[in-house]
C-alpha cells in the first residue's frame, strides 16, 4: 500500500471514528445531551483525532526513518569505490533508486512478473542487457556503465522498500485502531471532550505557525553548513575581497564575489529608481484622485503585469529594450554597443516591480482612516498637502514594506538578468555594459554535471548565504526607519 493510499485509509477510519464517538456519547447520556459535558460533535471529533493522530505520527516517523535504514542495509552491497567516496556513493544511490523504481513500475505495468524482477538480482552481469530493454519499455533509461553491484543493491532496495511499506501499513492501522478503542473506552458524559479537542487544535495551530520558523532555520542551516565546507577549501578573505570572478572546474579558480555584489546592487538600484516612484505615484493617484470608474479600470490593468512570467520580461529585455537602449543611447554616447546591459535589466525589473509597489501601497493608503483626511481638510489643507503631510506619513510603515518586497524581488531576479544583462562579472560604472548578479551565478554554478564537493559548486551556497545576510540587513534597516516614523506620528 502506497503512502497516499494509507493516508486515505486513515482518514476514512477517522471519519468512522467520528460517528462512533458521537453515537457513543448519545448512548452514554441516554439520549439527553444536557447530561453531557460537551456537545456530541466534540466527542466525535475527540474519537476521530485519537484515531488519526497516532497513525499519522507513525506514518511520518516511518517515512523519515525507513530511507535511512534501507540505505544502511544496502551500502555493503555497493561497489567498494562507491563506498569510499561521497560523490560516487551519492551517484550510486541515485542509480539504485532509479533501477528499483523501474523494476517496480515494470511489475505494476505488466512488463515483467514479480519473480522475473526478483531474478535479475541473482546474476546481474548476465541479465544487464535484458534489464535495459525491460526498463526502457517503462521509460527508465539506464547508462551502459551501470555496475552489477548496483543491480543487486537495487533489487535489495526494492525488497526492503516493499517490506517496509507493508510493515508501515500494519503498524499505522494498529495505532489508529488502538486510538479509536481508547477514545471509545473513555467516552462518558463527564469527559471534557471539548477541552481536549481545543487543546489538540491549539497544538496544531502552534505547529502550523512554527513551520515558517523551522523552514527558515533549515534554509539557514543548509546554506551555512555548505558555506563552511566551501570556506574550508577556499580562503574566506579571497572570496569576500577578491575582485575577479573566474571559476574553473579544472583548478585555479578565482571566486571573488565583489563583482557579483556590484552587479546585483547596481541593477537593483536602477530597478528601484524606476519602480518606487512610478508605483507610489500610481497608488497615490488611484487612492486619492481617481474616480471609482477610472480606478476599476486602471488597477486591474496594472496588476496584469504581475501575472506575466519573468521569462517573457526577459524576452522583452532581450529583443526590445536592449536594442533600443543600444541604438538610442549607448552607441551615440560612445558607452557601448551591446544590447545586454545593466540598464536593460534594471529598467525591465523596475517595470516588473511596479504592480507590487502600486497595489500594496494603494491598499495601505486606503487603510488610512478617513477622519485624518477630514481633519486636514477642516484645517484648510489642500488635497496635495493632505497627501504629503497626513496620508503618506500615516501609511509609511506599510509603504516601506511594499518597497522592501519590491527590493527583495529585484535582488533575487534571475531570468531577466540572465537574458537582459549578460553574464559578465565585472566592476564598472558604465550602465550600458554587460554585468551579472549573484543569483545568475548561483544557477550557473549548480547547472550541469559538476562535482558537488568542489569549491566551484559549493561557492553557490556561499553566494546564497551572502544574499541572505544582505536581505536581512535591508529588513533591519527598514524596521529602523519604520520605528523612527512611528514614534513621530503616533
Amino acid at each position: 500500500m502506497t503512502a497516499l493510499m494509507l493516508l486515505a485509509a486513515i482518514l476514512i477510519l477517522g471519519l468512522i471514528a467520528f460517528f462512533l464517538g458521537r453515537s457513543r456519547s448519545f448512548a452514554q447520556s441516554g439520549g439527553d445531551i444536557r447530561k453531557l459535558h460537551s456537545l456530541p460533535s466534540h466527542y466525535g471529533w475527540h474519537a476521530a483525532l485519537m484515531a488519526v493522530l497516532p497513525a499519522l505520527l507513525v506514518m511520518i516517523l516511518w517515512l523519515l526513518v525507513q530511507p535511512m535504514v534501507i540505505q544502511h542495509q544496502i551500502t555493503p552491497l555497493l561497489a567498494p569505490a562507491a563506498q569510499a567516496d561521497t560523490t560516487a556513493f551519492t551517484l550510486a544511490m541515485d542509480d539504485v533508486r532509479r533501477v528499483a523504481d523501474g523494476l517496480e513500475r515494470a511489475v505494476a505495468g505488466g512488463v515483467m512478473t514479480a519473480p522475473e524482477a526478483a531474478a535479475y538480482g541473482t546474476d546481474p552481469a548476465a541479465n544487464m542487457t535484458a534489464l535495459h530493454d525491460k526498463l526502457g519499455e517503462v521509460g527508465v533509461a539506464l547508462g551502459s556503465e551501470l555496475a552489477p553491484e548496483t543491480l543487486t543493491a537495487a533489487q535489495a532496495y526494492r525488497d526492503l522498500a516493499g517490506t517496509g511499506a507493508m510493515a508501515r501499513m500494519i503498524v499505522a492501522l494498529i495505532a489508529a485502531l488502538a486510538g479509536l478503542v481508547y477514545a471509545l473506552r473513555i467516552t462518558h458524559p463527564d469527559l471534557r471532550a471539548r477541552n481536549r479537542v481545543e487543546r489538540i487544535m491549539l497544538g496544531g495551530l502552534m505547529l502550523a505557525s512554527s513551520i515558517a520558523i523551522l523552514t527558515t532555520v533549515g534554509i539557514i542551516w543548509s546554506m551555512f553548513s555548505e558555506s563552511l565546507a566551501f570556506f574550508r577549501q577556499y580562503p574566506i578573505t579571497d572570496f569576500l575581497f577578491g575582485l575577479t570572478w573566474s571559476p574553473n572546474f579544472k583548478g585555479g579558480s578565482e571566486l571573488g564575489f565583489l563583482p557579483l555584489l556590484w552587479g546585483t546592487m547596481y541593477i537593483s538600484v536602477i530597478a528601484m529608481i524606476v519602480a518606487v516612484p512610478l508605483g507610489l505615484f500610481t497608488a497615490i493617484y488611484l487612492s486619492e484622485y481617481a474616480t471609482p470608474r477610472v480606478r476599476s479600470l486602471v488597477k486591474p490593468a496594472i496588476e496584469v503585469i504581475a501575472g506575466i512570467p519573468t521569462v517573457v520580461f526577459g524576452l522583452f529585455a532581450l529583443t526590445t529594450v536592449g536594442p533600443l537602449l543600444r541604438d538610442w543611447f549607448a552607441e551615440p554616447l560612445g558607452l557601448g554597443n551591446s544590447g545586454s546591459s545593466v540598464m536593460t535589466a534594471g529598467l525591465v525589473i523596475g517595470i516588473l516591480n511596479i504592480p507590487f509597489v502600486s497595489s500594496l501601497a494603494d491598499d495601505i493608503l486606503n487603510s488610512v482612516p478617513q477622519n485624518l483626511r477630514d481633519g486636514s481638510y477642516a484645517l484648510g489643507a489642500t488635497s496635495s498637502e493632505t497627501v504629503r503631510q497626513v496620508v503618506l506619513p500615516a501609511a509609511l510603515p506599510g509603504i516601506m514594506g511594499a518597497v522592501l518586497m519590491a527590493a527583495s524581488r529585484a535582488i533575487g531576479e534571475t531570468m531577466v538578468v540572465a537574458m537582459g544583462a549578460g553574464a559578465a562579472a565585472k566592476l564598472s560604472l558604465n550602465p550600458f555594459e554587460a554585468m551579472t548578479t549573484m543569483t545568475v551565478k548561483i544557477v550557473s554554478q549548480l547547472t550541469g554535471d559538476t562535482d558537488f564537493a568542489s569549491p566551484e559548486t559549493l561557492v553557490a551556497f556561499a553566494l546564497g548565504m551572502t544574499l541572505f545576510v544582505l536581505t536581512l540587513g535591508l529588513n533591519i534597516l527598514a524596521l529602523q526607519i519604520v520605528r523612527k516614523y512611528k514614534e513621530q506620528y503616533e
